[in-house]
């Protein structure tokens, strides 16, 4: 299981401000998936409005991040980004911001916009309202009135950069600057297999040279066409390896600037692993690793049946490794993150990743 991006294209590496917050953001949404960040996470302190700010709007970043938060174009401010993001039109926009919210690629199958089609803006609100009701409430009203909400996100994103991120981003800005020029040094002195294997092992050049291949689970396939790709470092993302793969979207690879690994014990994961024996259940749980899910959610991302999800989904929940929570007429799958953890550094990168 792989997602592969034809180069067609220059390759770069660059650092974004604009990245880097959402990368924070992200660990401040779901501080389990970042341990290794847990001080940084607590010592944040945000006022009243801020924080209810961040929970209205949190759909673009906690489960996954929305396209137009990792630039292609990296620029040198965070504000010189928020002004590219201001240039996207609002159907890009909206459609990326949806995707998110839902936490499902189905919106990308609505066809016509949401923002001018009665019925594609009814079946966009459907999914969201599966996701809960505040994702059906800002789905409603992004759809209601676009700009406002747009505007209302960058000034969120602007109130973080005073609040936490400004200080936070001078103590990694030139981390992730000297990581940049390492990688293209390494580049010009030894190639670009050599550059991509030191961004990380689940980063490879096909054979051939003109295919980057990310090791995730999930089979996709995208193509950098002329404008090429761009990798962004960050001190925040880990164990995350995140790609911005989506038709219309130039592909972004934001990477840990050092990765977490650590040897599997064996011993520890003997009585578990028969439970993930099973290449469908790894993509299920790699699904759910972005959030909660319903069995018919993800049934609709792997195309399966949803009497087949649930087998599965009873196999994992026998091994404990998924609790459920009922939330009205839908029960919620979730990962059960720390017996996942026992299972061993390797594993739970390859999940989260």
């Amino acid at each position: 299981m792989t997602l592969r991006i034809d180069l067609g294209g220059p390759l770069r590496f660059a650092v974004s401000p604009l990245a880097e917050l959402t990368a924070m953001l992200h660990v401040l949404a779901e501080p389990g998936h970042h341990p290794q960040l847990a001080g940084w996470a607590s010592g944040v302190r945000v006022g009243p409005e801020l924080a209810e700010r961040l929970r209205e709007a949190e759909f673009l970043w906690r489960s996954s991040q929305a396209d137009f938060l990792l630039p292609a174009k990296p620029r040198p401010t965070l504000a010189a980004e928020l002004d590219d993001v201001d240039r996207i039109d609002d159907d890009a926009y909206v459609t990326a911001a949806l995707v998110s919210t839902c936490g499902s690629n189905r919106v990308r199958a609505i066809t016509a916009s949401p923002l001018t089609d009665p019925a594609a803006r009814e079946r966009a609100l459907d999914l969201a309202q599966a996701r809960g009701p505040r994702q059906e409430a800002f789905a409603e009203r992004l759809l209601t009135d676009p700009a406002a909400v747009r505007a209302r996100v960058r000034e969120t994103l602007e109130q973080c950069a005073e609040a936490f991120f400004d200080v936070a981003w001078a103590s990694v800005a030139a981390q992730l600057t000297a990581d940049v020029r390492r990688k293209s040094d390494l580049r010009r002195q030894r190639g670009l297999r050599a550059a991509l294997a030191s961004v990380s092992g689940a980063i490879t050049l096909s054979p051939d040279g003109d295919r980057v291949i990310v090791d995730k689970l999930q089979d996709k396939a995208t193509a950098a066409h002329e404008d090429g790709i761009t990798f962004l470092p960050s001190a925040f993302a880990g164990p995350h390896l995140v790609v911005v793969h989506a038709p219309g979207w130039q592909p972004v690879v934001q990477y840990p600037v050092a990765e977490q690994a650590g040897p599997v014990s064996l011993d520890t994961v003997t009585l578990r692993l028969e439970a993930l024996a099973h290449p469908i259940r790894l993509r299920l749980l790699r699904t759910l690793a972005r959030g909660p899910h319903t069995t018919g959610e993800l049934a609709h991302s792997w195309e399966l049946t949803a009497p087949e999800v649930s087998r599965h989904l009873a196999v994992l929940r026998r091994a404990g490794l998924l609790t459920a929570q009922r939330d009205g007429r839908y029960v919620r799958y979730s990962l059960n993150l720390p017996d996942l953890t026992a299972l061993g550094a390797d594993l739970l990168a390859a999940v989260l990743r």
